[in-house]
């Protein structure tokens, strides 16, 4: 009897999360260029936010891929904001909603994949520069786990005093013209190496390169050639306000900014400091932008630049008077709409989407974009229909959240707003983009309400550690941490 051969072919083992080990199911899968701004609202040339806005470098980047017009963070804040970017997890599903903690101290993330760790499973060769994971939410000793090479994250550089006196001493609540010279600066550093690593990345293998760059998160400071770009203060245009802005907004919207070092649009007008911050964060954009740049131009002379996925992000937006406050941790457009473009392979050139897309859709959209094996458990969902067409349709808004129990929905027409104590927001953003008029109380409306209702997250654990504190009303009376305030005192 003639013998039986059985051959068995054992596929490669699978990593966590699903992943092989090997690379991508693509024979020449593409490099990735991740680059993370701080803090960098809509005020890009490309996006149109501010009329003075210079960012040649951001707009030559959407030019040569699709930029997402509509895009929404998941968080206002950075270190909830860049763990759901990095975990393709909802706040909702990590339980960071504050500062604290980072990541690898939540129990729902601890041995979770990050985006870099699964490029790194299918074979990438990965290394970040500057702010990438939010700073010290991976401990020292953890940081080899996450990338191939953790490289420096400098610090904002500090004069010997502060140009500023405002409200709350802390150093970095402060603007003006310094250091001297660029190359003190951190994000001229973080780009030095970046281009250092472009110039000497292995031959072997796909690399997958973070850059996160600090502004123009505050302080506020470029050097005198930055601010010369930009008109003098009495000639600065400020963003448009509305002086009775608040009057139908909830009284529980203080709360989300209550307790936070920047200071209120009240006191900058006191201390004729408007026009100055408006034209510090508008020089300090610029500076950072060209430093993007010098990131770019390293990319193109590597010869990988048709090979390269680009994207670039910020991770929450900026108030600058708007809603009379500044900074962000607000559930409106300044604070959740921010810049998203993806360059390379597979996108489209000079491409521009008004569909909603989020922050949580980076992580699957790269991971299509690049060929590698779907990624179990991501809650975002891939953006390449857009990225190929457009005017692809996409059922899904954007959702925000600010801190635990207040979210934001945000489609192409409407954003509609829910805080902790159940009161509501509503806009028409086609014709209110500024969203001066809050439409909740108008029973016409209640049927949207209740469908863009529908969308709102249903899960909000907190993560033990939380840097997040609670404010409550009983009977009319305020508490914060179980001790009766005054209302006036949110609004101080």
């Amino acid at each position: 009897m003639a013998a039986t051969i059985l051959i068995v072919v054992i596929p490669p083992i699978l990593a966590a999360g699903g992943a092989s080990t090997l690379s991508g199911v693509i024979a020449n899968p593409p490099n990735v260029l991740f680059i993370v701004i701080d803090d960098l609202n809509d005020w890009v040339g490309c996006l149109g936010g501010h009329p003075q806005a210079q960012t040649p470098n951001l707009d030559r980047l959407a030019a040569r891929g699709t930029l997402f017009a509509n895009a929404h963070v998941q968080a206002p804040l950075c270190n909830p904001s860049r763990a759901s970017v990095l975990t393709g997890l909802r706040p909702g599903s990590t339980g960071i909603y504050g500062l604290i903690p980072g990541i690898r101290a939540v129990a729902s993330t601890t041995n979770c994949v990050t985006l870099p760790q699964y490029f790194e499973r299918h074979g990438y060769f990965t290394a970040t520069y500057g702010k990438v994971f939010h700073d010290a939410s991976i401990p020292p000793d953890l940081q080899k786990h996450e990338f191939d090479i953790w490289g420096p994250s400098p610090d904002m550089p500090l004069p010997q005093k502060k140009f500023v006196n405002t409200p709350d001493p802390i150093r970095a609540m402060d603007w003006g013209v310094f250091p001297e010279d660029d190359p003190a600066q951190a994000d001229w550093i973080t780009a030095d190496n970046a281009v250092a690593q472009l110039k000497s990345r292995p031959a072997n293998k796909p690399f997958f390169l973070a850059v996160g760059f600090r502004l123009p998160h505050v302080p506020c400071f470029a050097s005198q050639k930055w601010f010369d770009r930009y008109p003098p203060e009495d000639q600065i245009i400020l963003p448009p306000y509305l002086a009775n802005d608040r009057n139908d907004v909830p009284f529980f919207a203080w709360y989300l900014h209550w307790k936070v070092p920047e200071p209120r649009l009240t006191w900058l007008k006191e201390a004729n400091q408007w026009r100055a911050l408006v034209r510090a964060y508008l020089a300090s954009t610029t500076f950072m932008d060209s430093q993007l740049g010098r990131v770019l131009d390293a990319l193109d002379a590597s010869g990988e630049a048709s090979n390269t996925v680009i994207v670039a992000w910020s991770d929450n937006g900026w108030h600058l008077g708007e809603k009379d406050i500044t900074g962000k941790n607000s559930l409106w457009e300044r604070s959740t709409h921010v810049p998203l473009i993806f360059a390379g392979p597979g996108v489209s050139l000079g491409g521009r989407c008004r569909r909603p897309a989020e922050l949580l859709d980076i992580y699957p959209t790269l991971v299509e974009l690049c060929g590698l094996s779907q990624k179990s458990g991501l809650e975002g969902h891939s953006l390449v229909p857009q990225l190929k067409d457009t005017n692809a349709k996409r059922p899904w808004p954007a959702i925000t959240t600010a801190n635990q129990g207040n979210d934001s929905i945000r489609t192409e027409q409407w954003r509609y707003i829910r805080y902790g104590d159940g009161s509501q927001e509503l806009y028409n953003e086609q014709n209110d983009h500024n969203e001066w008029t809050n439409l909740a109380g108008d029973i016409h409306y209640d049927g949207l309400i209740n469908k863009l209702a529908h969308w709102l997250p249903k899960d909000r654990p907190l993560a033990p550690g939380s840097a997040y504190r609670t404010l409550t009303q009983t009977n009319g009376v305020w508490y914060w941490e179980g001790k009766p305030i005054k209302p006036e005192e949110l609004q101080d």
